[in-house]
């Protein structure tokens, strides 16, 4: 019999930790090849992890709603067979160091134990902070002087992400958290020094916070408060943190999609009988966006420091609404390569899986442009976030019909039209007002111009 260890899989470029939503096995049970073991959710979606070979589960190394770094061992499986034959299979990376790891040049030093002497309280303490716990200090708006209260049950007193966020939700509550009491005992000053400068972000974070938050909210009888699910924190820091790294501009266009309009009515039955899946307005959107951004590369880039990176391949992100209310992109991969045949498909596919909760994490990696169509649920128009690390983001609103003024040669004559707005957020870092704007009119030029005698 051999011990291997069930290791994190690489779950995307982008993505360096996962959570554990649920244990499917435990301790002693018995598992079968590609049997799921456990179920994790990184920030862009959840998916199983199966077993990659047959034995018996003999130990557990993280618990339900811990995160664990990408590399890292989860759980260790009793195997018939060689040891290094079947380490060698799954184990593809080293783990990382933990991240609460300390820097190697500078060695870390319990802190004495808390004494609550009163004749110690005007002393001074420095404490070593992990950077997971500086992160929630700093997200949570803790200051540094209510960091150094939090008492610390990690190894020589340390304050662990338990910590702080029993000792959030306890301030949050209204009950009086526990804090300890500065002790006597000297730090080494390399520690100090690091705890310093750690700590200095977190300080004025909370700082700035306090000073910009609002008043807090008073509640009333009639108030109801729900707790936000994991989805929607992940959807809310993302979104901030967009905002704070993007200088969004957005541009807003119509468009005359008539002429698409009645050739969707009229083959919509015809392409769902011969190839078995819908015709929406989705992949013919899609097609006029990669014509159009092939002709402005710069919309399908990144910025990476002061180096642009132009994607030579259109991965279309598609925004799409959960039961939840949360949302999700899928990314249709190699647009460019695919005819509307296979971009309905894709997308329809990728859809369904969206909604019932079966998109594998590479459904969501490596976009390079994002479409969302805020029409669905009858909106005119939007100002969309840009989904980092793209440059640009497209919504387009809901078709009406108007009165319309139609340019022929013979003159001027009004119609009734199917009119669509367009709105493209963009990066004003590198995409100026000139290249966002005509991009967007490409685009809209591209819908008008759709061939109304084209064959399915």
């Amino acid at each position: 019999m051999a011990i291997v260890d069930l290791v994190m899989p690489k779950l995307g470029e982008s993505i360096m930790e996962a959570t554990i939503l649920k244990w499917n096995k435990q301790i002693g049970d018995t598992i079968a090849v590609d049997e799921t073991v456990l179920e994790i959710a990184t920030d862009k979606v959840d998916t199983e992890v199966p077993a990659p070979f047959a034995g018996k589960l003999i130990e557990i190394c993280f618990q339900v709603n811990d995160v664990a770094p990408i590399g890292s061992v989860l759980a260790k499986i009793e195997v018939a067979g060689e040891i290094n034959h079947v380490r060698n299979t799954i184990v593809e990376t080293p783990a990382p160091p933990p991240i609460h790891a300390e820097p190697e040049s500078i060695p870390y030093v319990p802190a004495a134990p808390v004494n609550t002497t009163p004749q110690e309280t005007g002393s001074t303490e420095t404490r070593f902070y992990s950077p997971l716990v500086l992160n929630i200090a700093q997200s949570e708006g803790v200051s540094l002087s209510d960091l150094e209260k939090i008492p610390g049950t990690g190894s020589g007193g340390r304050v662990s992400k338990k910590d702080i966020l029993n000792w959030v939700a306890a301030k949050k509550s209204g009950t009086t958290p526990n804090v300890v009491l500065a002790s006597t005992a000297p730090v080494a000053t390399a520690v100090a020094v690091t705890t310093q400068t750690q700590a200095s972000s977190v300080a004025a974070s909370a700082s700035t916070s306090a000073a910009s938050s609002p008043a807090g909210v008073v509640l009333s009888g009639a108030s109801e408060i729900i707790e936000m699910d994991r989805m929607r924190k992940l959807i809310a820091k993302h979104m901030v943190d967009s905002v704070q790294t993007s200088p969004h501009v957005t541009s807003f266009s119509e468009a005359d999609v008539t002429n698409l309009v009645q050739w969707r009515n009229n083959n919509k039955a015809a392409f769902e009988k011969r190839e078995g899946t819908k015709l929406t307005f989705t992949p013919l959107i899609v097609e006029c966006l990669v014509a159009a951004m092939k002709k402005f590369p710069l919309i399908n880039s990144s910025l990476d420091g002061d180096k642009i990176i132009i994607k030579k391949d259109f991965n279309i992100g598609m925004a799409t609404a959960l039961p939840n209310g949360n949302l999700i992109v899928p990314v249709i991969k190699g647009a460019d390569q695919l005819n509307l045949v296979g971009l309905s498909k894709s997308i329809n596919s990728l859809a369904d899986a969206a909604r019932n909760n079966k998109l594998k994490p590479d459904d969501t990696q490596n976009g390079t442009f994002t479409f969302t169509n805020v029409g669905t649920f009858g909106s005119l128009m939007g100002t969309p976030i840009i989904n980092q690390p793209q440059v640009a983001i497209i919504a387009v609103g809901a078709i009406k019909k108007r009165v319309a003024v139609i340019e022929t040669p013979s003159g001027d004559s009004m119609a009734i039209r199917h009119m669509m707005y367009l709105s493209l957020s963009y990066d004003h870092r590198i995409i100026d007002g000139s290249v966002g704007a005509s991009f967007l009119t490409e685009v809209a030029n591209q819908l008008e111009a759709w061939d109304p005698n084209r064959p399915v």
